[in-house]
């Protein structure tokens, strides 16, 4: 298959990951912190270090103020456009949002806010859509928005166990919209789920734990969650982008 073709995005958590991305040949990077909140806003200092770092792979940035749902607040969406802002300012390709109302459906609104302030750039609208009470409507609502595409792992906790709703949010986009599948996606599913659904857009982490040298010294107490390994980081790896993309386009 022509690697023309497709376009692989990584959920990347940190300029580490960027780097990596860069490196294994992918398309674009979202850049993300708060990955254990599946994912929010990072840094201004995190986004401007990823810009200055990215040379052949566009830079876009989650637009996300906490974890949780996706009902935000007065308060939550003004600072949402200031982050948008500020990613246009530091010269970000894209940004990545999706906003729902209290009933599960895309909060049409609070949508077209922020897409007024991130016009020209390109927009994804996030795995927000896995939560939305009626799919095939929000994907009308995406289309006539001006959404470029839409992440989404067919509202199952992965990709491939959404591949029926992939597969046919794929076939009512045409071309319209693109589908990125996302969520669990690697080496060893990727190609079954393109076979499955036709999807050309890829969203994954590609990541592997690296362990720190230096033992805490007070491993008793813990910065976050007790009993999580705070010894060892996972980031993306150049060897494992590689590896997936050449699972798909290497048949």
């Amino acid at each position: 298959m022509n690697r023309d073709d497709f376009q692989f995005e990584i959920c990347a958590n940190g300029v580490e990951s960027c780097i990596a991305a860069q490196e294994g040949g992918a398309d674009r990077v979202e850049l993300c912190a708060g990955i254990p909140e599946g994912g929010t806003t990072p840094s201004y200092g995190e986004i401007a270090v990823a810009r200055h770092e990215l040379k052949r792979t566009r830079l876009h940035v989650i637009i996300r103020p906490r974890g949780g749902d996706f009902a935000y607040t007065p308060l939550e969406i003004r600072r949402m456009k200031l982050d948008i802002d500020m990613c246009r300012q530091l010269g970000a390709d894209g940004v990545v949002f999706g906003c729902l109302n209290t009933q599960g459906n895309v909060d049409i609104e609070t949508c077209q806010t922020l897409l007024s302030h991130a016009e020209g750039m390109s927009v994804t609208f996030h795995r927000a859509f896995d939560r939305c009470a009626a799919p095939m409507e929000a994907l009308d609502s995406l289309i006539a928005m001006g959404f470029n595409r839409i992440l989404t792992s067919g509202q199952q906790p992965t990709a491939d166990q959404g591949i029926p709703l992939l597969r046919q949010l794929h076939d009512a986009a045409r071309e319209r919209i693109a589908i990125m599948a996302g969520c669990g996606v690697n080496e060893q599913n990727i190609h079954s789920i393109f076979t499955a659904t036709g999807i050309r857009e890829y969203h994954f982490s590609a990541r592997e734990t690296i362990r720190r040298s230096a033992a805490p010294n007070k491993p008793q107490v813990y910065m976050g969650t007790p009993g999580m390994d705070e010894t060892a980081l996972s980031y993306t790896t150049s060897r494992r982008v590689k590896t997936t993309i050449s699972a798909l386009i290497s048949h």
